[in-house]
């Protein structure tokens, strides 16, 4: 008997706490309040990281293989210029990738509330600026050598390669590509090197622009709307005349 007391007093003080007014509206917004923050920190996520992670994995993936391609180029000529082979251009996107890929995983929020969260998003802003200038040389350099060697007319002599681009000039200016087996390396292989760089250096000033234009809009293309105050209440009656 006294079992059976217990739990009719537990089932009419489950009902009293379901009647009380308000309740179930707390619980309702409360609820609600969680399900938009996890939607708020989910927006950003894709496959348990943030999203723009894939920024930064295309920005490392790109300047890797632009760094690598640009020292094949240096092992296959010593006479390239450094301006020929952008490695110093996937050098320092390499290292706004990485950066990118700790501010993304670990500390990347909307509004920064420390100063730490500022310095890296700065950092990191700055470096992708950077590396769509540097970019953007890079295919400019490209793009002129190989329009160079498309025009020129090669000839090996003492293990290097010179080429004139009208060899009926006798006054034209002469290329040298020292340490190569052949002229073929030249027209062929580091004619298409160049090409290569030119695409994936294009491919990476847009990825590096998308960055930045990701942080921006992070950042300040956020517009907040408050309530708006009436101090006239337009339900009053007017009085009758």
């Amino acid at each position: 008997m006294a079992k059976e007391d217990k739990k009719k007093q537990k089932q009419e003080k489950g009902k009293e706490r379901k009647d009380e007014p308000g309740s179930g509206e707390a619980e309702r917004k409360g609820s609600a309040g969680e399900a938009r923050a996890a939607g708020n920190e989910d927006s950003h996520k894709c496959c348990g990281c943030r999203f723009p992670i894939i920024i930064a994995l295309l920005q490392l993936l790109l300047a890797i293989a632009i760094a690598v391609i640009a020292f094949i180029m240096r092992s296959l000529s010593s006479s390239l210029l450094a301006r020929d082979t952008p490695y110093w251009a996937g050098i320092i996107i390499c290292l706004a990738a990485l950066l990118g890929f700790y501010m993304y995983c670990t500390t990347y929020q909307v509004d920064e509330k420390t100063t730490l969260q500022f310095i890296i998003k700065l950092i990191y802003f700055l470096l992708c600026a950077l590396g769509i200038i540097l970019c953007i040389s890079a295919v400019a350099f490209a793009a002129h050598h190989h329009n160079q060697i498309s025009e020129f007319t090669c000839q090996m002599s003492e293990e290097a390669c010179v080429c004139k681009q009208d060899p009926d000039d006798q006054i034209a200016r002469t290329f040298q590509y020292s340490d190569v087996s052949d002229c073929e390396s030249v027209t062929s292989t580091i004619k298409l090197y160049l090409l290569l760089q030119a695409i994936l250096n294009i491919i990476l000033a847009v990825v590096c622009l998308l960055a930045c234009y990701v942080m921006w809009k992070h950042r300040y293309q956020v517009f907040f709307v408050g309530l708006r105050y009436h101090p006239f209440k337009t339900d009053q009656q007017q009085p009758k005349v």
